[in-house]
């Protein structure tokens, strides 16, 4: 079992950064792949990017590519998304979520049992 909890989120102007955490309980957080999602209002959960369990490697959407970094510190039990050259269509709510143990990135939400409550980023033009 992981819980999740997110902080970090706020309010930012167009082509500024933000960095989000997620801090993870338990003894088993190295195991478990590790991705971001946010929805928008009146939209669907979407994937943002992924960072794989076994070989830490990423995985983006292509709406970030290039602006975003997902990382991760396993002795820290907490993963990161930063987040550089923010538009306001990134404007969301940003949850972390956790894959079972030792299954490698998904880009589909039904693919990570566990997930934070949600932290607000709201970008300005």
């Amino acid at each position: 079992q992981v819980q999740l909890v997110e902080s970090g989120g706020g309010l930012v102007q167009a082509g500024g950064s933000l960095r989000l955490s997620c801090a993870a309980s338990g003894r088993t957080f190295s195991a478990h792949t590790m991705g971001w999602f946010r929805q928008a209002p009146g939209k669907e959960r979407e994937f943002v990017a992924a960072v794989n369990w076994s070989d830490d490697s990423t995985y983006y959407a292509d709406s970030v590519k290039g602006r975003f970094t997902i990382s991760r510190d396993n002795a820290k039990n907490t993963g990161y998304l930063q987040m550089n050259s923010v538009k306001p269509e990134d404007t969301a709510v940003y949850y972390c979520a956790a894959a079972q143990r030792w299954r490698n990135y998904s880009t589909n939400r039904n693919e990570y049992p566990y997930w934070g409550q949600g932290t607000q980023v709201t970008v300005s033009s």
